[in-house]
């Protein structure tokens, strides 16, 4: 892999990471409810689901999963249900007068429980796996090793996104002074919850692309 083409990926991972999806709006939701050190537990999570799309799609277990209809709805429909699962416990959470308080602290879901809700937004997630079997192919030379040239990306993608997301979740983090009263923080579950359900939603309508 030259220099080159390590840099077209790096621009194409920035603007990966940077559009926004499921990843995003779970780190905002979490770094406004929580901060920005306990939502890097739920960053760490996104981290592990890419990885583990990253080396689907680079086993080219993706491509079969694409292949089989059955398979691709079933991943579709699992992913779809986890996002809307959690966009309706995020509306039905109890809205603790205060993200900074010592009730909100009490109310915080644990280290590992966060890290697998980042884990499973991203590993569910058949947008991610369709991206990556479209777009790892056209950075991996055939001349030269596939495991090395898989592994630098993977690490540069994972570097990538886990700094986009810590910024989302910076971002959020920094309006909490926004949301100390009960009707703000209802107000913010309402809103990522009802954001959560419609990305799930819509993943219904995701379909692999049509050999021609």
């Amino acid at each position: 892999m030259s220099f080159a083409t390590w840099i077209a990926f790096v621009i194409a991972g920035s603007l990966i990471a940077i559009s926004p999806g499921s990843g995003a709006v779970l780190s905002m939701s979490h770094g406004l409810a929580y901060g920005l050190k306990k939502a890097s537990a739920t960053v760490l999570g996104l981290q592990l689901g890419l990885v583990l799309v990253l080396v689907i799609a680079g086993a080219g277990v993706g491509s079969l999963l694409l292949a089989s209809s059955l398979a691709f709805t079933i991943v579709k429909t699992v992913g779809a249900l986890y996002l809307i699962y959690l966009g309706v416990m995020q509306w039905r959470a109890k809205a603790e007068p205060g993200p900074v308080s010592t009730a909100g602290l009490a109310a915080h879901p644990s280290f590992g429980k966060r890290v697998m809700t980042g884990f499973l937004t991203n590993a569910t997630n058949p947008k991610g796996i369709i991206f990556m079997v479209a777009v790892l192919p056209q950075f991996i030379s055939k001349d030269a090793p596939l495991l090395p040239q898989l592994a630098i990306l993977g690490v540069t993608m994972v570097t990538i996104d886990s700094i986009v997301m810590h910024g989302y979740a910076t971002l959020a983090s920094s309006m909490q002074r926004f949301f100390r009263d009960v009707r703000a923080v209802k107000i913010q579950n309402r809103l990522f919850g009802a954001v959560l359900v419609l990305m799930g939603s819509l993943l219904f309508l995701v379909e692999p692309a049509r050999r021609t």
